[in-house]
């Protein structure tokens, strides 16, 4: 897992370091601003062929310090560099203070506040005739825009000056923009705005570990890069910040598949042939009626591409020949009522159960959401079946440690209003409110794994284990917004469930690769193409 940390985390883990003697303040700034002028070249290579241009915006921090940091280090390369300070030079602190004296050694530093910094920022914005493809054109120096204004230590909404400034700051036109560890106007601790604006950078470079706030929210979306950059820790000892908010978050990424989830894939894929299909699961899908039938097939391809060793849709009677007329290698079974499901579940091989896609909202319906609780077998609820539990008290108080929901933001809303409002009221003061304290939170009433969809999708369990898959930056598929996706995404999951993995650890592999085959088929994708990239992803990871 790699580990996401809050502000308060960082900022522990930076004072341990400077307390244990590895590294002074100044230089873990020397280290920071030094990074993100590596990341400027590493990002548009071409800038560092000639002399370009810089305005560098600086606050009243530490982030303001590293900025003068960057401002130094591009002007002693050659560019022309124009530093803003927002705030009072003298009120910085010593490190950024020391940074600043460096700076002014090289050059001026326009040190406004109120209407005037806005106005001075609006000129120096205005002073070069913006070329989108000047790098491509030679048509003469191009701008970068670095944000070192607030960074990770924002706790408030911008006032009135900084509100002005973010007015020419116009994210249009900048495809050259950087931001020092956070986006100013971005909590690092939810990723949502805190106030009213924001500043827009294409690349953001951060330090250490990233931020939770860094994968979370939509604001993050348009952003193209997120560098890390290493400040050489070692052996750190720290007293960790806790709250019962701000616990460890994951990030699951391909290191989790390798060292967490290989053993099973190896024992798995690469199947034996003293190996009998239902050594690997069943796995049991319920449909819809006819004419509803096809998102239950989506999620029953899906579990037998990710490696069930045998998959059976169970559809009412009508539906039988729907069903047959699209199926080969998926078995059928009718389910006319819940009686007929009781009964096909006296067979114990059935270890896997995927209740909701297209299922239908009926009576009949609910009896069957309820006779799949009452099994106590590890199931996957999700769509239609969420909209049960939502209108069902008793079903839901019926969720057991087995169980995952698997909901979109509109289905979370239902199935838990007041986490949803508490989440979703604009943020004013930080940390506040983020997904995965909303996640943990439906997780713990749910007493179940919980998967609350979106680009920025998190996983929690009842424990309050957390993780966030992400499809953003170099991951980022939004071909993924297409009909049936989340139905096969519930159908990996099932799949997993039924191969023997542990509900939470299946929702998270399950996430990561319903990713990595959206990636694999690029652009055009639609849900019944997602299932059968599954094995041109499993030989990319060597599986």
């Amino acid at each position: 897992m790699t580990e996401l940390l809050t502000s308060a985390q960082m900022r522990a883990i930076e004072q341990a370091a400077i307390d244990s003697g590895q590294v002074t303040g100044l230089e873990l700034m020397e280290r920071a601003g030094r990074g993100v002028f590596d990341a400027i070249f590493e990002e548009w290579p071409q800038l560092a062929k000639t002399s370009h241009r810089a305005v560098v915006l600086c606050g009243p921090g530490n982030n303001g310090g590293d900025g003068f940091v960057v401002a130094r280090l591009l002007k002693e390369w050659g560019w022309e560099v124009e530093v803003f300070l927002y705030g009072d030079p003298e009120k910085l602190p010593p490190d950024a203070k020391v940074n600043y004296d460096r700076w002014r050694e090289l050059g001026q530093v326009a040190a406004l506040t109120k209407d005037a910094f806005a106005a001075a920022v609006e000129r120096a914005l205005d002073k070069t005739d913006y070329q989108r493809d000047s790098m491509d054109d030679n048509r003469g120096p191009t701008t970068v825009y670095i944000d070192a204004i607030l960074g990770t230590g924002l706790t408030r909404g911008f006032d009135d000056e900084l509100l002005a400034i973010r007015s020419v700051w116009d994210s249009d036109c900048y495809e050259f923009g950087v931001a020092i560890d956070m986006p100013s106007g971005l909590s690092a601790d939810t990723g949502a705005v805190v106030g009213l604006d924001w500043f827009f950078s294409k690349l953001v470079v951060t330090f250490h570990r990233a931020k939770v706030g860094h994968y979370l929210d939509s604001f993050n979306y348009d952003i193209k890069t997120l560098k890390v950059v290493d400040l050489e820790f070692w052996n750190i000892d720290f007293d960790e910040p806790t709250s019962d908010t701000h616990e460890k978050v994951n990030l699951f990424d391909e290191w989790d598949l390798e060292f967490d989830v290989r053993g099973f894939f190896e024992d798995g894929l690469q199947k034996s042939q003293r190996t009998h299909k239902y050594g690997h699961g069943h796995a049991l899908v319920l449909s819809g009626p006819s004419g509803q039938t096809g998102a239950a097939r989506l999620a029953a391809r899906g579990a037998l591409r990710i490696g069930a060793g045998l998959v059976t849709v169970g559809c009412p009677p009508d539906a039988l020949v729907e069903n047959a007329a699209h199926l080969t290698a998926i078995m059928l079974k009718p389910v006319a009522d819940d009686m007929a499901l009781t009964k096909i579940l006296k067979d114990d091989r059935l270890n896997a159960l995927c209740i909701g896609p297209g299922l239908g909202i009926i009576d009949k319906t609910r009896q069957l959401v309820a006779t799949v609780l009452k099994s106590g077998r590890a199931t996957v609820l999700d769509a239609d079946a969420l909209t049960i539990l939502s209108q069902n008290p008793d079903l839901f108080d019926q969720l057991h440690k087995n169980c995952v929901l698997t909901p979109h933001a509109g289905e979370f809303a239902r199935l838990f209003p007041d986490i949803a409002e508490k989440l979703n009221t604009p943020a004013t003061t930080g940390p506040a409110y983020s997904k995965v304290d909303a996640t943990r939170d439906a997780a713990k009433r749910a007493g179940c794994t919980v998967l609350f969809k979106g680009p920025d999708t998190v996983i929690a369990d009842r424990d309050s284990y957390a993780s966030i898959n992400s499809a953003q930056y170099d991951r980022a598929a939004p071909w993924l917004a297409t009909a049936g996706s989340g139905d096969v995404l519930a159908g990996f999951i099932t799949g997993l469930i039924a191969r023997g993995f542990q509900p939470r650890l299946a929702a998270e592999t399950a996430a990561w690769l319903h990713v990595e085959c959206a990636l694999h088929f690029g652009p055009g994708l639609i849900a019944e193409d997602i299932p059968e990239q599954l094995p041109g992803v499993f030989r990319k990871l060597g599986l």
